[in-house]
């Protein structure tokens, strides 16, 4: 079916279909008997994407407070196998590249590599450094100094008020021999060594939330559907049991209308 066929199939079933909203900033949006297809979604993609939705909406029919709790592989395959959740991420890996958080990992190395060497440079000054314990030489420097608001923040304004004027004075992560000639030189790697820190932390939580986007059954099953849409040989081929097992329940009608597009 073309972009044009599946719409009127979906509005024949009562579903409300748009194709010019924003999707609410994804590619597609489904939520209450309503599919919504961003207005940035390439013609080439248009296809995939309504298929995406439309398994949600299959889906909802099946375990109707998916949109609450992401649904469950059991209902959505009538049994328990091992395999199935293995075999259907690396169907979602084919599908959307994005679900490797490669970019992310990438990023994380890199800022894992700078670190080690910022601590390389703080231990020719302090041989017995350990990121685990207190920095005690550091934490007595950085009582007397502005520095020490750059453990928390990159870049920090500060504005002091004078009795006929005020100031402002801003200090960044790259300024600090600028701005505090006075620092040893181990003493500013520490600080950007815990810049190093908070951006490891930040990119972990996003590839969790990526993680735990990408794993929610829901998510699973919808690009099962979109990876059979793309090429049904190589789906088959990575996903041998989920793929039998969704067949047998296409056939027997447990996914409803959908055996009318797949």
């Amino acid at each position: 079916m073309e972009a044009k066929e599946l719409i009127k199939y979906f509005k024949s079933l009562g579903i409300d279909v748009h194709t010019t909203t924003k999707a609410r900033g994804h590619q597609g949006f489904f939520l209450k008997n309503r599919i919504d297809i961003s207005k940035n979604v390439p013609q080439n993609k248009l296809v995939q994407t309504l298929l995406h939705e439309f398994a949600h909406y299959i889906h909802s029919k099946i375990e109707p407070e998916i949109n609450k709790s992401d649904g469950t592989i059991l209902a959505l395959f009538k049994e328990e196998n091992p395999n199935f959740k293995d075999e259907l991420l690396k169907v979602t890996n084919f599908v959307d590249e994005n679900s490797l958080c490669i970019r992310l990992y990438e990023h994380k190395d890199r800022i894992k590599e700078r670190a080690k060497e910022l601590e390389k440079i703080i231990k020719l000054d302090y041989p017995k450094f350990l990121r685990t314990k207190k920095f005690k030489e550091f934490d007595k420097y950085i009582k007397r100094s502005n520095a020490k608001y750059l453990l928390k923040y990159d870049r920090v304004k500060l504005i002091e008020r004078g009795i006929f004027k005020r100031t402002t004075k801003l200090y960044t992560i790259e300024n600090i021999e600028k701005d505090f000639p006075d620092m040893q030189k181990s003493f500013a790697a520490y600080i950007r060594l815990r810049s190093c820190q908070r951006k490891q932390a930040r990119i972990s939580s996003r590839i969790n939330k990526y993680n735990k986007y990408y794993q929610k059954p829901t998510e699973l099953f919808a690009r099962l559907v979109e990876g059979l849409y793309l090429d049904r040989e190589w789906v088959e081929a990575i996903a041998p049991n989920v793929t039998k097992r969704f067949y047998e329940l296409l056939n027997e009608g447990y996914y409803l209308e959908l055996k009318n597009v797949i």
